[in-house]
């Protein structure tokens, strides 16, 4: 990788390192060109060395290897957000959960739930995910960190309790109305 970039920035310095002439044509306009034109009296054109930047490495240091990053270990890897000791409400079955790790996430791993011991969701990278339309009642959910596709590391799972409302549920209907005595 690094030397094909190091051939392309040569191949796009080349032009900057031709001579460049100067002169003025038969309208009095003055032109800049590589290659002096016959019969005219062109001047060569001194341009200040060009600026240069060292390359910086992409993903990590040159100290960690790939293979280092690769197999890093999280110290804390964990579940937020989750009530334990009490139902979590959620009408429609959406909501989040907050994924807790020491170090950060590392640049090639994905973050992606376990939902009753199933994958769920795409892998991501950012430590807040959404869960959609889960059932009610009770489920586990879990945390694990992939490398690519393969998983590296898994939280522990937290068991948690989903309610939503039954809109057919009697204690939501309205009260009938009250039935008029009759007249004495």
């Amino acid at each position: 990788m690094r030397r094909m970039l190091t051939c392309l920035l040569l191949i796009l310095a080349l032009p900057a390192s031709a001579q460049i002439y100067k002169y003025t044509d038969a309208n009095g306009n003055t032109v800049f060109t590589n290659q002096p034109p016959d019969g005219q009296n062109a001047e060569a054109v001194e341009l200040p060395a060009t600026n240069t930047v060292e390359a910086q490495p992409l993903t990590q240091p040159p100290s960690q290897p790939a293979e280092a990053v690769s197999a890093a270990r999280y110290s804390v890897l964990e579940l937020t957000d989750i009530p334990t000791d009490e139902a979590l409400r959620a009408n429609n079955g959406t909501f989040s959960v907050g994924v807790r790790l020491v170090p950060r996430l590392a640049p090639p791993h994905r973050l992606r739930l376990l939902l009753d011991g199933q994958p769920y969701g795409q892998p991501s990278n950012v430590p807040r995910l959404q869960l959609s339309n889960i059932d009610r009642g009770e489920h586990s959910l879990a945390v694990e960190i992939l490398n690519g596709e393969q998983p590296i590391q898994q939280s522990a799972s937290v068991t948690f309790t989903v309610q939503r409302v039954n809109t057919s549920s009697p204690a939501l209907r309205p009260p009938p109305p009250p039935t008029p005595k009759p007249a004495s």
